[in-house]
């Protein structure tokens, strides 16, 4: 995802804007450009923009000839209904040509990744893990044109704040100077370069590695990592500890405990019973973990601590963090998931889920609203039913679970 945009672009004069100059319409549309509506949002953007201190020089430059793209349209208007579970997700993401081709940017770059480690506290293979994810070490790191395809997000839709605060983001990167308007490509949400940063992100946490005067996470790899590694340090990832790993839970277990409002320390979890995948004792001390169980009660289980909550910064999504962390481990010659996902068990559909909130706010266990999201709420209304009804209370949907409530 991506959470850091934010190049400023240098050679670019910040003039003094008059009045008519403000509310000048953009320069140069489009040739056969007829949407109206659009020109006239852009001409008052324009006039945001110069207000937020982006020089007419900059914003004409940076949109001439932008347009609503359509296949940014599509992409933020069309949300899938399934999504995919996390053993395919993960199956994916930690492909033996995904570790070998790892494996093989941490030697090429050793020396670059152990001056990354030694400035900002976060493994080198965490970082590789994380350029591997978001664009398979720099194959596929977007094409769109990040002011195009912002402005569409910001013109119309359901991402209109979003869009804007991006792109307003993306000028100021621009009157940097540390890249072009023509070089500013991305995914078709605004996320750009190497680690996917998207405009805000970029400004609050993109560092200038290799000292050349721009922090260029397109087609540096110091920076792109360097920024990665900073964004990480300021989330509070901790040097020298773990992310967690793979549990087992003992027979009986309250799978209620398995919530975000949840942590113990290492020590309480074991008093529970609980131990190693493979049987061993916990590592006991003070440091505090949570209890995920990414497929619910009939799938893998994992402690996950403070390192864990830090990739989630980067990524809000648990198999993401999940992801890193296991490709990190599986550059180090470990990795290896022992229980058995519950590939039986048909992951819900967004229409269904939906379905299963209502059914649950129906039967007097709220979710705080139905946008087939399983969020906090919808997972503590879950459990609720879930006890009432004599099940384990892990909060997971399943199509079993749905058809017990329509019945």
């Amino acid at each position: 995802m991506f959470r850091s945009l934010c190049l400023l672009f240098a050679g670019f004069c910040v003039s003094i804007v008059s009045p008519a100059t403000a509310s000048a319409p953009i320069p140069n549309p489009p040739p056969g450009f007829v949407d109206e509506a659009f020109a006239s949002w852009l001409t008052d953007f324009r006039q945001e923009a110069l207000a937020a201190g982006i020089s007419g020089t900059v914003f004409d430059r940076a949109m001439r000839g932008v347009r609503p793209d359509p296949k940014v349209v599509d992409a933020n208007n069309n949300q899938p209904e399934f999504v995919r579970p996390v053993w395919d997700y993960l199956a994916s993401a930690i492909s033996d040509t995904r570790v070998s081709n790892g494996q093989e940017k941490l030697r090429a770059y050793r020396t670059l990744l152990s001056r990354l480690e030694d400035r900002y506290g976060v493994d080198k293979e965490v970082l590789v893990a994380i350029w591997g994810l978001e664009t398979g070490y720099g194959a596929f790191m977007g094409n769109h044109r990040v002011t195009q395809a912002l402005s569409t997000l910001a013109y119309d839709g359901r991402r209109t704040k979003f869009g804007r605060e991006q792109l307003l983001a993306a000028l100021k990167i621009l009157q940097r100077g540390d890249i072009t308007p023509e070089a500013m490509t991305g995914s078709w949400a605004g996320a750009m370069g190497h680690t996917q940063f998207i405009p805000t992100t970029y400004n609050a946490h993109a560092v200038d590695f290799n000292g050349d005067g721009k922090r260029d996470i397109w087609n540096t790899i110091g920076d792109a990592l360097g920024s990665a590694g900073n964004y990480l340090a300021q989330s509070g990832f901790q040097t020298g500890d773990s992310w967690g790993g793979e549990v087992k839970l003992p027979a009986n277990f309250d799978f209620a405990l398995a919530d975000a409002g949840v942590e113990k320390t290492m020590g309480e979890w074991a008093v529970l019973g609980i131990t190693g995948a493979q049987g061993g004792a916990l590592r006991r001390d003070d440091l505090k973990a949570r209890l995920i169980l990414p497929a619910g009660h009939k799938g893998p289980a994992f402690l996950v601590r403070n390192n864990f909550r830090t990739i989630l910064r980067y990524n809000n999504s648990t198999s993401y963090a999940l992801a890193v962390n296991l490709l990190a481990d599986r550059f180090r010659g470990k990795g290896q998931i022992v229980g058995a996902w519950p590939t039986d068990d048909r992951p819900l559909g967004r229409t269904e889920l939906q379905e299963l909130q209502r059914l649950l706010t129906a039967k007097g266990y709220d979710t705080g609203g139905v946008d087939g999201i399983i969020g906090g709420n919808s997972r503590k209304a879950l459990r609720n039913w879930q006890v009432a009804q004599g099940l384990p209370a892990d909060g997971y949907p399943t199509a079993a679970l749905l058809a017990r409530l329509r019945r």
